[in-house]
């Protein structure tokens, strides 16, 4: 019989078996600190690799924004809830312009009829088709890079003229090489936790960028 597998990894202060109340919260504080200070290593990195990109990415949907685009997000487990805050961001924010945006992920009898119908990784992809446009544009997340249901939207996506945008982690997985991302973005880390966190902090920087360019003149237009 094979011991059950160590979940300290995940659960650090479970198993260790701290009996000392202030040496426990101490170890806590700790924890927390060092957690804090490499996620926000990881962000200022990502930010230093990516801020073109970035730039030129929000200004790209802004452009379509303009022209009536709408933005579709879409993600698993962890990641569709980023994929709903960041549509949410962009829908309805607290500040600026809200524009149409909608996670793929969020209506559950749509995700439960189409992978019970026609198969897990055609979730997202049935969803592209049924209502995307040219000028629309699609971002994906993922920690691994890999989500098979992602990379068949990404395809369909970029074939119908959408502005194709996937956030991954770790190496990249195969985000990192697909040709039908027009930008990918890789918080480079084995921790799922720190990944979303930066994956968030992206998001927030390509609304930002679009909204600051959706606030200036259009070209040849005069301001009063």
């Amino acid at each position: 019989m094979t011991e059950p597998e160590s979940t300290g990894f995940l659960y650090p202060f479970i198993e260790s078996e701290e009996t000392d109340a202030t040496s426990l919260l101490d170890d806590l504080s700790a924890s927390a600190r060092g957690k804090a200070a490499e996620s926000a290593r990881l962000q200022r990195a990502s930010l230093d690799e990516y801020g073109a990109a970035l730039t030129a990415a929000g200004t790209e949907m802004a452009d379509r924004f303009r022209r009536g685009g709408r933005l579709y997000t879409f993600g698993n487990g962890g990641s569709s809830t980023d994929a709903a805050t960041l549509a949410s961001l962009f829908s309805r924010p607290a500040r600026g312009r809200p524009v149409a945006a909608w996670s793929l992920a969020a209506d559950n009898a749509v995700v439960t009829a189409l992978g019970n119908d026609v198969g897990f990784e055609l979730i997202f992809k049935r969803q592209i088709i049924a209502h995307a446009r040219s000028q629309d544009i699609a971002i994906a997340l993922s920690t691994s890079g890999n989500s098979e249901d992602l990379m068949t939207a990404i395809t369909e996506a970029k074939q119908r003229g959408l502005l194709t945008v996937g956030f991954s982690g770790h190496d990249g997985g195969r985000m990192a090489d697909a040709e039908d991302l027009d930008y990918c973005f890789t918080v480079r880390s084995q921790s799922i936790h720190r990944i979303q966190e930066s994956h968030a902090m992206l998001g927030y920087r390509l609304w930002s960028v679009a909204q600051e360019h959706m606030a200036r003149p259009r070209n040849g237009a005069h301001s009063t």
